[in-house]
């Protein structure tokens, strides 16, 4: 066979795992060939491709990123898009797609699947753990490592001057690296998205983490949302699955804080140094794992499934189930987190 292999929406790191397991099985147990399509979706749209064989995948495990790009490309809302994509299969001789990628990438996948017939198996990335046919997605662990650090950091530098410090982290619908990296850094405030937040209480729970002596640390997803506001937007411009781009929310709240309290605020908005840099070990593992079981998907022709971890084993699910509704941060676990507010 020959397999086409794509990396979708934003990077993360694990993606290049993923790859080099394609690839190193498909290869040495299967004798496929493979192409990786460049930067997501425009690769097929603008048969941009690039061969991968076992020397293009030596020494990739450790590197985030991903060696073939990424991009937000919708092939749907591209003219003759879907046209386009499936010519170049056709010229290049692909027999499947193993589509790596979250919500978008892989919703694409499996429109592709049940109205076209295109052969896809999918394989979940997101840093927001935010799929829900699967327990954990590659690149979440990692970014919630980072997040960790960076708030173990903050706290030295909060209590040296006794000021407010929010860390705005990523999570647009999904508050899961906010609530884990907030409950391991020991932050004292952590808002998620799911649920709306009363600023006042904020700000008390700020106050009696003065009256005690210590710096309090905000932790906020940038999809966080006050319960008498809307959702903090960095611009009004839409990518091409129709998300705005968020960030704000941080900046907004510590002058919320600062405004009520008296008491100094700042804000560390991480971004995309979430996403960057090196994947942690279970990061690797885990895409590696994904990576051998999506090419044995591909081999046994178990189209239109997606790879999935359920307590230590890899299934398969089908993608449209896996696409259907997003993991969002159930309030049992929220409310654990309440003891540590204030």
């Amino acid at each position: 066979m020959r397999v086409g292999v794509l990396t979708g929406g934003g990077d993360c790191p694990g993606l290049n795992a993923v790859i080099r397991a394609v690839v190193r099985k498909g290869v040495q147990e299967y004798g496929h060939e493979f192409l990786g399509y460049r930067d997501g979706w425009r690769g097929p749209l603008e048969q941009r491709s690039t061969r991968l064989n076992l020397p293009a995948v030596r020494g990739i495990l450790p590197r985030g990123g991903t060696i073939i790009g990424s991009s937000r490309t919708n092939p749907f809302q591209v003219e003759n898009g879907v046209r386009r994509l499936r010519e170049t299969l056709r010229r290049q001789r692909v027999d499947a797609l193993i589509t790596i990628g979250g919500e978008d990438t892989l919703g694409v996948a499996a429109r592709l699947g049940d109205e076209y017939g295109v052969p896809c198996v999918g394989v979940p990335k997101t840093i927001d753990n935010d799929l829900s046919a699967t327990d954990y997605t590659f690149g979440f662990d990692t970014a919630v490592n980072i997040a960790t650090e960076a708030i173990d950091r903050l706290h030295t530098t909060a209590e040296s001057h006794m000021r407010v410090l929010v860390v705005e982290v990523m999570g647009r619908h999904a508050g899961w690296i906010a609530l884990h990296a907030g409950l391991a850094g020991g932050a004292n405030v952590v808002l998620i998205p799911e649920q709306r937040f009363d600023v006042e209480q904020v700000c008390g729970w700020v106050t009696s983490r003065f009256r005690a002596s210590y710096a309090p640390i905000v932790v906020v997803a940038e999809g966080a949302m006050p319960k008498d506001g809307d959702v903090v937007l960095k611009d009004e411009t839409l990518d091409a699955f129709g998300h705005v781009r968020l960030s704000g929310v941080g900046e907004w709240l510590a002058r919320e804080i600062e405004k009520r309290t008296g008491n100094e605020a700042r804000t560390t908005v991480l971004g995309h140094v979430q996403r960057g840099g090196t994947p942690s070990a279970f990061d690797r593992w885990l895409a590696t794992r994904f990576g051998l079981h999506a090419i044995d998907a591909v081999h046994e022709g178990a189209f239109g499934t997606m790879v999935a971890l359920r307590g230590t084993d890899i299934v398969r699910v089908p993608l449209a189930e896996a696409t259907a509704r997003l993991k969002t941060v159930d309030p049992r676990l929220y409310a654990e987190a309440g003891v540590f507010f204030g």
